[in-house]
């Protein structure tokens, strides 16, 4: 989302490497940053507090003497960022019995999916969540919300031919109190616009049963409506959170840079992707860690614990270093890879991948592109072929070539490329045995063993692989 700006901010700042913080040279940085700020459809009114906080920050007692200019202002803007994003996480408030979540927005916010989405993040933090179906008016909202649900594995309530949402609301608090549901997520009523009728139903739904988040869902692509759109709810309901979605889209970030100083409210949430588990607690520092292109690798690791799963990855780590690596298991493998994440933004979460957005997209489009063709190949392949690759000979290379629409001189490279996989996989396992008695004292063994480590990479290396 914020790459444009991102490699904006990047370029202002590499500028100031070779020079000290003058006067001229702050100047000429921050008018730059100013520009940056509103090519990114940042708020007026933030361009300005931001630009204010950090010309006082470097030009006053704060800026250290003997460190790196571009380190100085790196530091400076980076405060100022995590200022700007909320400070810190704010997390949900679950201390109801069960907890009510009003969710809010204008049509096409992404509203309904959004609830769909926190259900499931809920649901893997231990919770067990309610749907509530509360948009009475829009055509097939109900059935829309009632699919997701059935997709992700948490039940919907609703109430078949009733626009009577105090009602829904009510019973649906009485069943999740008698069948153990902790959470109700309510799925409010959206509108084109924000309309007296609307807020009429919201306010009594507030005043009843005083949720405890009222989260308005705000399509971070809009820009500065968006901002406005939040303003106009806070002050008619008072909103306790955002969520922030299409985080992930090809916007200038404006939205997610105003949206908190402009109305005082945290962003709770942001939607980072299609998917149904796209949905993420937002960390300002990551956020501004990511922006000024320094990762975001706590977010990396965090979300490589949610996708792999720790017995299978013991399973599949002896396979590896027994080269026991079957076609199956790079297809198990490369889904697990799917979920992680386009190969853009993992990048942009790895500290000091430094790439243009544009760059990002091709070596994004590249290994997909690269992946799927390899998923084909195997798909090809018979059962016994997929699990059992040394059975692999020439007829069967051609036949898997018809089948995949392939030339054999293709077929032939996958193959190839997979056992040369395979066997450094294997030794891989054997420099970790190698290894494995470091450090205990016997020192002729230490060195026999990186003898051997050394030989076998220069090996390795005289068949084509780069350390």
């Amino acid at each position: 989302m914020f790459d444009n700006l991102s490699e904006k901010l990047q370029n202002i700042i590499a500028k100031t490497h070779s020079q000290e913080l003058t006067q001229d040279n702050m100047q000429e940085a921050l008018r730059e940053i100013r520009r940056a700020l509103l090519e990114a459809d940042v708020n007026l009114r933030v361009v300005k507090a931001f630009i204010s906080s950090i010309k006082d920050k470097a030009e006053g007692e704060n800026v250290l003497q003997g460190v790196n200019p571009s380190q100085q202002l790196i530091k400076i803007v980076n405060d100022e960022l995590v200022e700007i994003l909320g400070k810190e996480l704010s997390p949900l408030n679950l201390t109801g019995h069960p907890s009510l979540i009003m969710m809010l927005g204008l049509q096409g916010s992404g509203k309904t999916t959004s609830s769909a989405k926190l259900a499931v993040k809920l649901k893997k933090e231990g919770k067990n969540p309610l749907l509530v179906a509360c948009d009475v008016y829009r055509p097939a909202a109900i059935t829309q919300l009632k699919t997701l649900g059935e997709k992700i594995g948490c039940e919907v309530f609703s109430l078949e031919g009733s626009t009577d949402v105090q009602d829904i609301v009510r019973k649906a608090i009485n069943y999740a109190k008698d069948n153990g549901f902790n959470v109700l997520i309510l799925d409010t009523a959206g509108r084109l616009q924000i309309d007296t009728e609307m807020m009429a139903e919201l306010l009594i739904i507030d005043k009843v049963y005083q949720p405890h988040e009222k989260l308005l869902v705000v399509d971070s692509m809009t820009g500065q409506e968006a901002v406005h759109v939040a303003e106009n709810f806070d002050a008619q309901i008072g909103l306790t959170g955002l969520v922030l979605t299409k985080l992930d889209g090809d916007s200038r970030g404006g939205a997610a840079l105003s949206i908190v100083h402009c109305t005082g409210k945290p962003i709770k949430l942001t939607g980072t992707g299609e998917k149904l588990n796209a949905l993420e607690d937002f960390y300002p520092e990551r956020m501004a860690t990511r922006i000024l292109g320094m990762g975001d690798i706590v977010s990396l690791v965090e979300r490589a614990q949610e996708v792999f799963d720790e017995k299978e990855a013991l399973k599949m780590q002896e396979k590896m270093q027994k080269a026991e690596f079957s076609y199956n298991d790079f297809l198990n493998m490369q889904k697990q890879m799917k979920m992680f994440g386009s190969m853009d933004q993992i990048l942009g979460m790895i500290p000091g991948v430094n790439l243009k957005q544009a760059d990002k997209e091709k070596i994004s489009h590249a290994t997909d592109t690269e992946f799927k063709k390899i998923e084909v190949f195997i798909q090809s392949m018979t059962p016994e072929e997929r699990e059992f690759p040394e059975l692999m000979n020439t007829s069967r290379k051609k036949r898997i070539a018809n089948g995949c629409g392939m030339d054999l001189h293709t077929v032939n490279l996958y193959v190839k490329q997979f056992e040369q996989m395979r066997q450094m996989m294997g030794g891989m396992g054997k420099l970790q045995k190698m290894f494995g008695g470091f450090g205990k004292g016997d020192k002729s063994k230490e060195k026999k063993a990186m003898v051997k480590a050394m030989k076998m990479m220069q090996g390795a290396k005289r068949q084509g692989f780069k350390f």
